[in-house]
């Protein structure tokens, strides 16, 4: 069997040619501040922006206070009318003071801002009310005033090629009035649930007309888990019957699908689809030595008409989701400038026992800096998965853990 380091290497080799050959679409602002749809919370610009206009565009109020002159510090000057954000102030003369609002534009001839603070009302709109201000000794050119270009400079660059789009970003990009940019289009993933179990519609007791059925947990889950790294992600469930499941599969590609994602139908059993239908056509059952989530399988794969990258896990939903964890999730948080998982290295709290052979995930918690495990390593266990906030790992050679020994923590939360 693999170790999980050669198969995420595998995955990410497989991906690599896909990933990197994604078309760019140009999206306006707006667009992007609202997701732009599921999955599109993450996106990357496909060429450089730069400031048409300074920032800020002109001088401002740093504070809300009085514009003055500074070569008035220390004697009274007299007020004059005020001004408030968003007007185009008269110049401001000698021997004169404007009450003037946070962000308003400072008067020709002002050069500093006295806070309102300094004034003996002490605050607006009580302050409107002086005839006359004291210019508090010391005040320079520049005292609380936003300069012009102080924070960009017109034609800076705002953000190279590459730049994740991040709410800053598109906070500085509307504020120099760039309306619209250039990004790479999402990955495109076909999640595949297979089993002739499967359903959105179960009785209550997972019986039905047609015999015991199941809900479609894997399906939910992973477009889930895939739109938080930026994914675009359709999902389909296929019977386990052959000569259904290639035609429903190559339908659901189309010219859509970047990767297509499968759960199940690769282990030994008698009725695995994904592996007797799709091995011929190029996917390659790798076994690696983890707990859960052994069955592995990946390659590119002869589908409606091209080669597909498949990445196929087991059915199992925890195994479904430790795999996309281990597997596919850092290559696609990489991708778009996604966090990885929170990593730190605990003491257990507890015992517990594990495969020599293989590098077991556990789902745990962390209280008082150790770590607890959560329900047991069986891969069925998905309320226990959801009650956790750490994935825990047990190393491959490791028979035994007792309290104290350092363990590996994810933070998934």
């Amino acid at each position: 069997m693999r170790t999980i380091g050669q198969h995420r290497d595998e995955v990410a080799a497989l991906l690599a040619p896909v990933l990197a050959a994604r078309a760019e679409e140009t999206l306006p602002l707006d667009a992007l501040a609202d997701g732009a749809g599921a999955g599109r919370g993450y996106r990357v610009l496909t060429r450089a922006v730069s400031a048409p206009v300074p920032l800020p565009v002109f001088d401002n109020s740093q504070m809300d206070g009085f514009a003055v002159r500074s070569t008035d510090a220390g004697n009274d000057v007299r007020v004059v009318d005020p001004i408030p954000a968003g007007a185009v102030p008269a110049p401001l003369g000698p021997g004169t003071a404007a009450p003037i609002m946070t962000g308003a534009r400072i008067p020709e001839g002002a050069d500093a801002v006295v806070p309102v603070e300094a004034t003996p009302p002490g605050a607006f709109p009580a302050a409107l009310g002086l005839d006359t201000l004291t210019v508090p000794a010391g005040t320079t050119t520049g005292t609380f005033v936003r300069r012009v270009g102080s924070d960009v400079a017109v034609g800076a660059e705002l953000a190279p090629t590459g730049s994740p789009v991040t709410p800053a970003l598109l906070g500085a990009l509307a504020s120099a009035g760039v309306g619209e940019v250039s990004v790479v289009r999402p990955v495109h993933v076909l999640v595949v649930s297979t089993g002739s179990e499967l359903t959105d519609d179960a009785a209550p007791d997972g019986l039905d007309g047609a015999g015991a059925v199941i809900r479609d947990a894997n399906g939910v889950a992973l477009r889930a888990a895939l739109a938080e790294v930026g994914a675009i992600a359709r999902g389909v469930r296929l019977s386990d019957a052959p000569d259904a499941f290639l035609p429903g599969l190559e339908s659901a590609v189309g010219d859509w699908a970047d990767v297509v994602l499968t759960t199940g139908g690769i282990s030994a059993g008698a009725y695995e689809v994904v592996r007797q239908v799709l091995e011929p056509r190029g996917l390659a059952v790798t076994p690696v030595a983890m707990q859960p989530g052994g069955p592995q399988a990946l390659g590119l794969v002869d589908l409606a008409g091209r080669r597909v990258p498949v990445v196929a896990f087991p059915g199992n939903p925890v195994s479904a989701l430790v795999s996309f964890e281990v597997f596919l999730r850092p290559e696609l948080a990489a991708l778009v400038g996604a966090p990885d998982r929170p990593t730190a290295e605990l003491p257990a709290a507890e015992s517990a026992s594990s495969p020599v052979g293989k590098h077991q995930v556990r789902r745990g918690r962390v209280a008082d800096g150790r770590v607890h495990f959560v329900g047991g390593p069986s891969s069925h266990l998905l309320g226990h998965l959801a009650a956790a906030t750490h994935l825990v790992h047990v190393p491959l050679g490791t028979d035994s853990v007792e309290p104290g020994d350092p363990l590996t923590v994810w933070s998934l939360r």
